[in-house]
């Protein structure tokens, strides 16, 4: 199925079934042809989009990386995306999947994955940016290897929070916390964007390992991108006194919440007393 099943605000209607994360909220989905919903933005044909445009790849060699990005702006939602990582020795190189409006004052919300030596676990990256301002890391090891299979990469963008999900099960939940001066996004449409590039200075124990060209092409692989749109009464600002009263997350989504925060959550920005030596960002003290 391809663009003809957008609405006028620029999201899928279909339907759509979830496990883990409750969809009382959730109007529907279905799946867009990469064709019609993103344009190969730089790298040549090192972005290729086939299959009829069910399948999408980006490279990277010792020339240039590649990316893609949505023709349509969203505000609010769930976007589902199935990546196939770079396999073997991926040292240096990162994987950037993320959504993010325009200009300095940008809003930002980013999955990125940084490679690895063979054998060893990727990273999972991820941030948030509001108003042009980052600095809200956390990272992850995965439970299983990303390089063998497609696995489902989703972010829900609510005015209450945004929660991170990888096939399905929550590692981040981002609250709301305008109430105590923090800036959301919540006001500037973002478009999808994603790129395969070299980040050797950085991306791999901290740019002690760096890229083996000899092992380039580098290739990412991706598939069954979903746009869900939210329904009205899911956009209204939370009245109850707990937030886990109308949290998209169910009580086994809150189990597996905790379950990958305790075992493969290997950063978070919001225990780093060294960072923060004059306190931790006010967002710390609001959590899930």
């Amino acid at each position: 199925m391809g663009s003809t099943c957008t609405n006028h605000n620029g999201f899928y209607v279909g339907i759509m079934v979830i496990g883990l994360v409750v969809v009382s909220t959730m109007v529907g989905s279905c799946e867009g042809n990469f064709n019609q919903e993103f344009d190969l933005t730089w790298g040549g044909n090192r972005a290729k989009i086939f299959g009829g445009g069910q399948l999408l790849s980006l490279s990277l060699d010792r020339v240039s990386g590649s990316g893609f990005q949505s023709k349509r702006e969203y505000l609010f939602g769930r976007i589902d995306m199935q990546l196939k990582l770079v396999a073997g020795n991926s040292a240096g190189t990162v994987t950037a999947y993320y959504l993010s409006s325009q200009g300095p004052t940008h809003d930002e919300i980013d999955f990125e994955f940084l490679g690895n030596l063979s054998g060893d676990p990727y990273t999972l990256h991820t941030n948030i940016f509001t108003q042009g301002k980052g600095d809200r890391e956390q990272q992850f090891h995965l439970w299983f290897d990303p390089t063998k299979n497609f696995h489902t990469y989703s972010v829900i963008w609510k005015p209450q929070h945004i929660i991170f999900l990888v096939d399905n099960i929550p590692i981040r939940v981002f609250k709301n916390a305008e109430s105590m001066g923090v800036p959301f996004p919540k006001k500037q449409p973002m478009r999808i964007y994603s790129s395969l590039w070299n980040a050797d200075d950085w991306a791999t124990r901290g740019g002690l390992v760096k890229t083996d060209w000899a092992k380039a092409p580098f290739t990412a692989y991706y598939r069954n991108f979903r746009a869900t749109q939210l329904s009205s009464a899911s956009l209204r600002p939370n009245t109850r006194s707990s937030e886990w009263e109308t949290s998209d997350i169910d009580a086994v989504g809150r189990r597996r919440l905790r379950w990958v925060q305790k075992y493969f959550m290997i950063y978070n920005y919001c225990n780093d007393f060294k960072r923060f030596p004059q306190g931790l960002p006010a967002e710390c003290r609001s959590r899930f």
